[in-house]
C-alpha cells in the first residue's frame, strides 16, 4: 500500500507524478483531505481540472477509482444498491418446483448478497487490500436536492443503510472528491462535512507548464502562443470560455495539424476545438481572429523584453 503523503510538498510532488500542476493552496486542502479523512468539496469553471484530481490521487496512490456520475433524477438504486430481482424471482420459483418453501429461509437467502447489485457509494465503503479507494462524485450540482440530502448519511458517517440487511459501514473512509461546476447552490448541510476549494482558471505560466507536460510534441513557441491567445479568449464576453481541458485538446490537434505557429485561417478552422457554442465562434471568427493574434502575439513580445 503507498502511503499518504506527510506534508503539503509532498502532495504536491504526489500530484505532479500524475502531471497535475497544483499550486500550494490546492496541494495544502488536499494534504488536510487526506489526513483528516474529510470529503473535499471542489467547485470551479467546467474543464478546470476538479475530476482530474481523483483520477490523478488514484493513479498515483495505487487505489481504486469509484466515480459516481450525477445527473437529473439520479436515485439510491443507481448510485447506492439494488437488488437483482430477475435472479430473486428465479430462486422463487425453484424453491416452489422443489415443493419445500421455508420462508423465512427463502427471505433471508434472497436478501443477501448474493443478489444484492452494488453501486459506487456502496462499493467505495468495501474494504480494499490496495487501501481505501477513492470516491469520486462528479457533477452534485446536476442532482436534485433529494440526493443531496441522502449523500449527509454518507459523508458524515461513511455508512448507508440496506433496509434488509442493516447498516454497512466503511472500517476506512474512502478518500472522497465531489465536484460542482456551480450550475446551482449546493446545500449548507452537505458543504459544511467538506473541506472546500475554488479552482480557477490558472495563470498563463502555469497553463504554459501543463500543456509542455501534457502534450508530448508541442513545440514552445506553438505551446506559447496557444495558452496566450486562449488566456485572451477568456477575457472577451464568451457565454462559455475554454477551460484547461480544451486547451490541451486544441494543442493536441494542432500538433496533428503540423502547426508551428498561429495564424487567422488555423484559428479559425480549428475553433470548433476551443468554443462549443456557435455564438461565441460567430464571435471570434474574421476581424476578431486576427485582433486576438496581434494581441497574443504583443503580449508575448512584451514578456520576452
Amino acid at each position: 500500500m503507498i502511503a499518504l503523503p506527510s506534508c503539503i510538498d509532498e502532495t504536491g510532488d504526489l500530484l505532479a507524478r500524475g502531471n497535475y500542476l497544483a499550486d500550494r493552496a490546492l496541494a495544502t486542502v488536499l494534504f488536510l483531505t487526506l489526513r483528516l479523512s474529510r470529503p473535499l468539496f471542489v467547485e470551479g469553471e467546467a474543464g478546470v481540472g476538479k475530476t482530474e484530481i481523483a483520477k490523478v490521487l488514484a493513479a498515483t496512490l495505487g487505489r481504486r477509482l469509484i466515480r459516481l456520475q450525477c445527473y437529473e433524477g439520479l436515485d439510491i438504486s443507481a448510485a447506492v444498491y439494488e437488488w437483482n430481482y430477475a435472479a430473486q424471482m428465479i430462486a422463487i420459483r425453484l424453491a416452489e418446483a422443489e415443493g419445500t418453501v421455508d420462508r423465512a429461509r427463502l427471505t433471508h437467502d434472497i436478501f443477501s448478497d448474493e443478489y444484492l447489485i452494488k453501486r459506487p457509494l456502496l462499493q467505495a465503503l468495501e474494504p480494499d487490500t490496495a487501501g481505501p479507494p477513492v470516491l469520486l462524485i462528479d457533477e452534485l450540482d446536476r442532482t436534485d436536492e433529494a440526493f443531496e440530502a441522502f449523500l449527509l448519511e454518507v459523508l458524515a458517517d461513511f455508512q448507508v443503510t440496506v433496509p434488509e440487511m442493516g447498516t454497512v459501514r466503511a472500517a476506512r473512509p474512502p478518500i472522497v472528491v465531489i465536484t460542482s461546476n456551480r450550475t446551482r447552490e449546493i446545500h449548507d448541510a452537505l458543504k459544511r462535512r467538506c473541506l472546500y476549494h475554488w479552482i480557477d482558471y490558472p495563470s498563463a505560466e502555469r497553463e504554459l507548464a501543463i500543456v509542455q507536460a501534457k502534450v508530448p510534441g508541442v513545440k514552445a513557441r506553438l505551446s506559447a502562443e496557444i495558452v496566450h491567445l486562449v488566456q485572451a479568449l477568456r477575457r472577451q464576453d464568451l457565454f462559455k470560455a475554454p477551460g484547461i481541458a480544451e486547451t490541451l485538446d486544441w494543442a493536441a490537434a494542432l500538433v496533428e495539424l503540423d502547426a508551428v505557429a498561429l495564424d487567422p485561417a488555423t484559428v479559425s478552422d480549428t475553433i470548433g476545438v476551443l468554443l462549443k457554442y456557435q455564438d461565441d465562434i460567430v464571435r471570434i471568427r474574421g476581424s476578431k481572429t486576427q485582433e486576438l493574434i496581434d494581441q497574443m502575439r504583443a503580449e508575448l513580445r512584451s514578456a520576452a523584453e
